[in-house]
């Protein structure tokens, strides 16, 4: 598995996960989903340096030329509902791609603990394709690993890309040992080192779902 940092280096990415983590600006809920699907169209973009080329030739009204454009457009699967705006950018970025959603929630209990719940999975065939999956945060990697296991359901994909925002070194280090695929990337904007007693991220941001759409009831 290869992790990618970007904000190891200076970049717009660092201001746009600035803006997402102030609790002050954050309270813009557009600003805050503009910034996720900002992000969403730049960590496609670095994912596209990654991906298969070949060969094709473009008439102009002056010429000719040889050009090399992605042979295989990836398949674009979001986890409901924060994961929307995230799916936005990289679908900006990756026009042509095919989409899925899939719903994996925490589900709390009286203990203390909670357990991943899914209800809803649409998915294109993955068999043999580029398969990016987005969640805004990766926590515990609890909801990201019941996902994936869903998915491959619908075949197995060729490759594996995971878009975090944010990242923690909890969540990644659980992927490493429970994700057994090859290749398997992750592509994440931060990565923090803690997490709470209910196992959000610190610093982190929040709920990334309340913070775009509105806070929602627990049971």
């Amino acid at each position: 598995m290869k992790v990618h940092n970007l904000g190891e280096q200076n970049s717009l990415i660092s201001h746009y996960v600035f803006e997402l983590r102030n609790k002050y600006i954050q309270q813009d809920r557009l600003r805050f989903r503009t910034n996720m699907y900002r992000l969403g169209i730049l960590m496609g973009y670095e994912i596209s340096k990654h991906l298969t080329y070949e060969p094709t030739h473009v008439v102009t009204p002056l010429g000719e030329m040889d050009m090399y454009l992605i042979k295989n457009y990836p398949v674009l699967i979001t986890i409901l509902r924060a994961g929307l705006p995230l799916q936005d950018g990289l679908l900006f970025a990756f026009d042509k791609a095919d989409c899925g959603f899939i719903s994996a929630y925490r589900k709390h209990h009286k203990s203390g603990q909670f357990t991943i719940q899914v209800e809803y999975v649409n998915s294109p065939s993955l068999e043999g394709r580029v398969l990016i999956l987005s969640d805004p945060m990766l926590a515990t990697g609890s909801s990201l690993r019941v996902s994936l296991e869903q998915l491959f359901n619908y075949g197995k994909p060729a490759e594996v890309h995971i878009v975090s925002v944010i990242s923690s070194i909890v969540g990644i280090n659980y992927l490493k040992q429970n994700i057994h695929v090859e290749p398997f990337h992750i592509w994440t904007a931060a990565i923090d080192e803690e997490l709470t007693a209910q196992a959000y991220i610190v610093p982190g941001l929040g709920d990334a779902g309340d913070l775009a759409f509105g806070s929602k009831d627990r049971i």
